[in-house]
């Protein structure tokens, strides 16, 4: 399998239509490495997602894809400064060895802005020729030729890198080294400690039955703290297990297709579809019994017929300038005799007589072409004969050379059919397949639901928790508080509000002063000037955003993986 040819029209950077040489030649010797070279963001990574999309389609894995369903996908691979009107266009030509003989293929898919269906529009040619057959069946016939799961062994970059900027939020631990690093983690631990402070402080104030109110709360709240933090950690595992599932619904589907499955599944139609090519071509077949049953046929002699009529035309002028040749005469001998009488100048009357001479013998000529006439063919036979030769006939051979088209067209599509149902899996290997791919669906299905409770139980959970504390404030404000010394309880209050502003402006100040560093630095590297203005980091999961310069969210699929 040998790459030749590469076309991108409006795809990712690549505005218009641009072609690439995949096997150029010099002295004609060809050169088996090409170098490609280029900045951040040249498209050098678009062209290899140009060629997994051109072989794959919904099934690449494309470096800017993510977790996008194929329709978005699509729509963010269409270059922005494209218009509405124009299709985005990418071509793949390779060449393969089938039978010992070198086929050329061209793939060919294409999409606007708002994909139809959500879905490209794919062409198989070989050579300049649509093949529909082929087309149909292209995801079994790549899987054969270079299938999906070893693809990355052949088409890859080095820019692994990527995957971990692809993360939408740091994992926690990252967070927290984070939070370590800037100093944040000061002000969290002075309102720790000052909570505690206040908790020792209110049971040393409390009498016995407030201590043991208070006790109760706080055992709830330590017991809904630890079940939350089971459930976090089923959550997490489930998730695991979730991620796994959907891989292995994916490697069933896959299976399932390059397998024969999914032609299998539509036997039914295909086979009702063969049925009615096969009805299509018996009907063509009795109307062309019933065109040689009439004067089709007569086209063999076709030949024969036209000496016919030309014959008899030969013999109809003859017979007419026979007949007409006596009566001339005579009425001719009466015009000289009439000339003589009235006494014309003799030149004028020469004149008369060489004309009539003339005409005579055309007359002649005619009555003597055909000397012995053997058609003898009368007068309503020669326009029948010229009827048929100029109406009916060529009439008949355009009816009968439409259904011949018609005939073929049937019959490719009658082979292109049975090819699709040669490859169809067999009826206990489709069992087999469909039952996988159903089980593999349900176990899906029962992971996201076992994912949902878990979800909804951490946030049953930390709801509770939250209640719990305000719970444990209120009671504090309403029975200790009023009772006793309110002046630590006070003082401790306005040092946890004092401490929440200092930890957000304290956290404020760390990330404006990173985030200009951030954006300084990722802007000296980057080469698309108009694409990013701003990076922000989130105050909480520090996560990174980017903003172009009209303050809107640059998703991070737009970059390369090289940014």
């Amino acid at each position: 399998m040998i790459f030749l040819e590469l076309v991108l029209e409006n795809f990712g950077p690549y505005l218009g239509r641009q072609v690439i040489n995949l096997c150029p030649k010099r002295d004609d010797n060809s050169r088996p490495i090409i170098l490609v070279g280029g900045m951040n963001g040249g498209g050098k990574t678009t062209m290899m997602d140009a060629i997994r999309l051109a072989l794959y389609g919904h099934r690449a894995q494309c470096s800017t894809r993510g977790n996008l369903s194929y329709s978005d996908f699509l729509t963010q691979s269409v270059n922005r400064n494209a218009l509405p009107i124009d299709n985005t266009r990418v071509e793949l030509v390779f060449e393969h060895i089938e039978n010992d003989q070198p086929m050329e293929y061209r793939i060919v898919r294409t999409w606007t802005k708002k994909p139809k269906d959500g879905k490209d529009n794919l062409g198989i040619l070989e050579g300049d020729w649509l093949d529909s057959a082929l087309t149909n069946t292209w995801d079994e016939y790549i899987e054969n030729l270079l299938p999906l799961g070893i693809s990355n062994l052949f088409l890859f970059d080095g820019e692994q890198v990527k995957e971990l900027a692809e993360v939408e939020a740091p994992p926690p631990v990252v967070v927290e080294a984070i939070r370590s690093l800037l100093g944040l983690e000061l002000a969290d631990r002075l309102a720790i400690d000052l909570d505690i402070l206040v908790t020792r402080k209110r049971k040393s104030m409390a009498n016995q039955q407030q201590l043991a109110n208070l006790e109760d709360i706080e055992k709830k709240l330590s017991s809904q703290q630890s079940d939350y933090e089971l459930a976090k950690q089923e959550l997490c595992s489930i998730q695991e297990q979730l991620e796994q599932t959907r891989e292995k619904q994916q490697q069933a589907f896959d299976k399932f297709v390059c397998d024969g499955g999914k032609i299998a599944a539509q036997r039914n139609q295909l086979e009702s579809q063969l049925n009615y090519y096969n009805t299509k071509v018996e009907q063509i077949r009795e109307q062309m019994r019933e065109l040689a049953a009439g004067i089709l046929p007569l086209s063999l002699i076709e030949p024969l017929l036209t000496q016919a009529q030309a014959q008899a035309e030969k013999e109809s002028r003859a017979s007419q300038a026979k007949l007409a040749r006596d009566i001339l005469q005579q009425r001719d001998q009466r015009l000289v005799d009439l000339l003589t009488a009235l006494k014309l100048p003799a030149k004028k009357f020469d004149k008369i007589k060489a004309f009539l001479g003339k005409e005579n013998q055309q007359i002649e000529q005619e009555a003597g072409e055909v000397k012995d006439p053997w058609l003898g063919a009368e007068e309503e036979m020669f326009h029948s004969l010229t009827n048929l030769l100029t109406y009916y006939q060529p009439t008949q051979k355009q009816l009968a050379e439409e259904q011949l088209a018609k005939r073929k067209n049937l019959e490719a599509d009658i082979n292109a059919t049975k090819r699709q149902l040669a490859t169809a899996a067999p009826p206990e290997s489709y069992q087999e397949l469909e039952d996988a791919l159903k089980q593999a669906q349900t176990e899906l299905a029962q992971a996201q639901a076992a994912y949902e409770i878990a979800k909804r139980r951490c946030d049953k959970l930390g709801y509770a928790i939250a209640q719990t504390k305000k719970d444990l404030a209120r009671y504090g404000e309403e029975t200790i508080d009023r009772k006793n010394d309110q002046h630590m309880l006070t003082a401790s209050a306005k040092v946890q509000q004092s401490l929440k502003v200092f930890r957000e402006q304290l956290t404020l100040r760390k990330l404006n002063k990173l985030e200009h560093e951030v954006t300084e630095c990722f802007l000296y590297l980057l080469h698309k000037s108009d694409l990013v203005h701003r990076v922000a980091i989130d105050t909480n999961n520090f996560s990174l955003s980017l903003y172009d310069l009209q303050g809107k969210l640059v998703p991070k699929h737009r970059l390369s993986a090289g940014e």
